[in-house]
């Protein structure tokens, strides 16, 4: 074991500092407001540049990410973030851009944005996209709005939504969030079960959510005969597009008669992933539903772009100004510097990763639902029962290894589920040292896997409290403090 994160002892910057104070004295606005809402300090610490830096590199050298370990994920595509689309996002025609400039100032963003739809939509299949979406499943909600406001405008009050039991959770959360019920039906071998979504589908179903590949990494065979039973239902045919980046120039959701896309730009094109954001979330329609998409849309007159808000039909804003435009640059970047064929060879690339990893781990674990997988697939650790351990410790134990934890207990539908992608970026050498590392975890002494993580700045916590007793801010910090032991909690926290 080579791996081992530094231990710093580092307090919050808030900790032991002055506030930062305020000088009222040549505000000239002071007299206009109420004395009792002016305020004598903020609540910033007063640092020097050098407790700063210090701080935040003593912080990073305790942290693991994609910039110095293998991050395979499954599901949420972590994979390296190439330099130079930060490089570009953080220029000064980028970062000093605001979203209240007149038009006529702002007509560089626009034409990149515009262009970024058009991409997209060749990428995608589809006839139009918007950028405002601000994540994958803030996309999902866009098209569930879509989905509501097409079946209105024909009259119909359709109340169903459908999907598998591989789908992504936030499928049916963001599906419940507009207001539909959620019907959920089973896989057959891994796929979706044709026989069971036509016994299922019915005049109030408003759509049916799919991915494919699916969350097993398994491209479902049977897309155009799903999309054909939807179809003649009246329902609309929604594209989760977590897991595109294992089929970009092979095919696309368009072609396989999707009528509405989500496309993750930080899974898809390496834009930031993870932290809370920003993200990015486009959406792409078909044709019929392009004047139901947010408000405004980029339109040409002339010679100049314009943002038109005279959509009717459109389902309004769903973020405010016109989407993360940072994030969408270094998307634009991304897509530019591979053009169609270096997009093509990322998708070969990440089935190839794949497939070589788990053709090693296979026999290690036990794998459900067929062979052949696309840019993931998903083990069982029930191998580790036998020796009174869990996914859940295996995959702390990785962590001791150099390697960040693949995605465990997911899907649900395989009893201690482990789904790995290592994604294009990574090499042979790395998925060799990550299998090597698997076979000395299942050899090693129960209690040591147990008890990992046992060479990182921090062992083991406990995942409950931490979901429960949410702290992400100075002032809920201060809030718990002042009542800690008295059981109260305020909701600013």
């Amino acid at each position: 074991m080579r791996y081992h994160q530094a231990i710093y002892e580092v307090p919050l910057l808030f900790e032991g500092c002055e506030s930062s104070l305020i000088d009222h004295a040549d505000d000239r606005c002071a007299d206009m407001i109420p004395r009792d809402l002016l305020r004598t300090s903020l609540e910033l610490p007063d640092l020097p540049e050098r407790e700063v830096v210090k701080h935040f590199v003593n912080l990073s050298q305790m942290n693991f990410g994609v910039d110095n370990g293998m991050y395979p994920l499954g599901s949420c595509t972590m994979k390296y973030n190439p330099k130079i689309c930060d490089d570009l996002s953080s220029m000064d025609t980028v970062a000093h851009m605001h979203p209240l400039q007149d038009v006529s100032t702002m007509q560089g963003a626009l034409a990149l944005m515009a262009e970024l739809e058009e991409m997209l939509c060749e990428i995608g299949g589809v006839d139009a996209v918007t950028l405002q979406p601000a994540a994958g499943a803030h996309g999902e909600f866009t098209g569930m709005q879509i989905v509501k406001a097409f079946h209105e405008s024909n009259g119909e009050a359709r109340k169903e939504v459908v999907l598998p039991d591989t789908a992504h959770g936030t499928n049916p959360a963001s599906a419940a969030m507009v207001g539909y019920d959620v019907l959920d039906i089973p896989s057959k071998d891994g796929c979706v079960d044709v026989d069971a979504l036509s016994k299922t589908i019915s005049d109030d179903t408003a759509a049916f959510m799919l991915t494919n590949p699916n969350t097993l990494g398994l491209f479902e065979k049977d897309v155009r005969e799903i999309a054909r039973i939807v179809h003649d239902a009246g329902a609309l045919l929604y594209y989760d597009g977590a897991n595109l980046n294992a089929i970009m120039g092979k095919t696309s959701p368009g072609m396989m008669d999707f009528d509405i896309v989500h496309f993750n730009l930080h899974k898809t094109f390496a834009t930031p992933h993870g932290g809370g954001g920003p993200g990015a979330g486009p959406v792409g329609v078909k044709r019929r539903l392009d004047e139901y998409l947010p408000v405004p849309r980029i339109t040409k007159r002339g010679d100049a772009f314009d943002l038109d808000y005279d959509r009717p039909r459109s389902i309004g804003k769903v973020k405010a100004f016109y989407g993360n435009f940072a994030v969408l640059v270094r998307a634009y970047a991304y897509i530019k510097m591979q053009g169609g064929e270096g997009l093509e060879r990322v998708s070969e690339q990440a089935v190839l990763n794949s497939n070589y990893l788990k053709s090693k781990l296979k026999d290690l674990f036990d794998m459900p639902y067929g062979d052949l997988r696309k840019h993931e697939f998903v083990l069982s650790g029930k191998v580790l029962k036998k020796h009174g351990l869990r996914t859940m410790d295996f995959a702390k134990r990785l962590l001791d290894h150099g390697f960040h934890a693949p995605t465990v207990y997911f899907p649900l539908i395989v009893d201690e589920a482990l789904m790995i992608e290592p994604t294009e970026t990574e090499t042979k050498d790395t998925l060799d040292a990550f299998v090597e590392s698997c076979k000395q975890i299942l050899s090693e002494d129960p209690e040591i896997v147990r008890t990992a993580p046992h060479n990182t700045a921090r062992s083991r916590i406990d995942e409950a409290k931490a979901a429960r007793d949410l702290i992400l801010s100075w002032r809920g910090h201060k809030i718990k403090k002042t009542h800690s032991g008295d059981g109260q909690r305020s909701s600013r926290a």
